[in-house]
């Protein structure tokens, strides 16, 4: 597997994330190792809040909110998924799998031990981590589900969506940048737009990110829709507090939420609620409202 890293020298001084950069070392699965990088911010005994991000993001997407976390005495972890961000990045896209980064993220979970989870995802954050939750379900302690699903390919996906898949194959600049201003209600700055595009020095950075859409099962025989079938039969059955925060724009995942509310124990009787003003990417759009509903729903739901 050849992989490529990102000079640190392309995040330096990068517009409101102060944060230190830490890393784990995670098998590729063909004998070789990736490193992951992570933040971790907060007091290093409080319980964790595990910060999901998606396509074609990183956690640089939780800026605005792992500051309001943390002052709610809860500690912010959010990693970057391989092919993002600070971790490493697989060069060819055949390399990338549902399974794999699902694996990937379970390695570096594994190694930093972490319990009594409360899971924020969203995009693709959610359909790795509802798999994590599925897989180790003793961890988690709540959840907080985003502009997020966990398809299994058995109903029909959006024509925004398809559309989206098809574009991140076949658009010759695949510009990480104006993609996420793209899934914002709100222009973004351009020391943001820079942040988001530091990790890809050119495209051959890009091949996660691009084959990330098609990963997703859109029919019954995908290669990951079993799987995501017996995550389904636990989230049926997990009787901890799950709460929906999708946005009111986001026209990808609109109405998702419905499906958890209805279908998960924990998430009956929740305070559901739906963030104003916000696109695909709510943290951009509405981080800081988004996270005070985090830190409320763990304190009116702690033991």
């Amino acid at each position: 597997m050849k992989i490529l890293r990102t000079p640190d020298e392309r995040f330096t001084n990068l517009a409101d994330y102060p944060f230190d950069p830490r890393y784990v070392e995670v098998p590729d699965s063909e004998g070789g190792t990736l490193r992951l990088h992570y933040v971790d911010e907060g007091p290093p005994d409080a319980d964790p809040v595990l910060l999901l991000h998606g396509e074609p993001s990183w956690s640089y997407l939780y800026r605005k909110m792992i500051p309001i976390i943390t002052a709610a005495g809860l500690r912010a972890i959010a990693p970057d998924l391989v092919g993002f961000g600070r971790s490493d990045k697989p060069a060819n896209r055949n390399d990338y799998t549902y399974q794999r980064h699902v694996g990937w993220v379970q390695a570096w979970l594994e190694q930093l031990n972490l319990q009594r989870i409360t899971l924020v995802c969203q995009d693709w954050g959610g359909l790795i981590g509802l798999r994590l939750l599925a897989d180790n379900p003793e961890h988690f302690a709540r959840v907080v589900a985003a502009n997020t699903g966990l398809p299994t390919g058995d109903h029909p996906i959006s024509e925004a969506f398809l559309n989206w898949r098809k574009f991140s194959v076949e658009v010759p600049d695949f510009d990480i940048g104006a993609i996420i201003t793209m899934g914002c209600q709100s222009p973004l700055p351009a020391g943001a737009v820079a942040a988001y595009n530091a990790p890809f020095p050119d495209d051959s950075y890009k091949e996660g990110a691009r084959i990330f859409p098609s990963l997703v099962p859109i029919e019954p025989d995908d290669p990951a829709s079993n799987a995501n079938r017996e995550a389904w039969e636990v989230l049926l059955q997990f009787e901890r507090p799950f709460l929906t925060a999708f946005s009111d724009g986001d026209q990808i995942t609109k109405g998702g939420e419905k499906i958890f509310q209805k279908k998960i124990p924990g998430a009956q009787g929740q305070p559901h609620t739906t963030i104003k003003g916000g696109g695909h990417f709510l943290q951009e759009d509405c981080g800081e409202e988004l996270a005070k509903v985090v830190a409320d729903f763990i304190s009116q739901t702690a033991d």
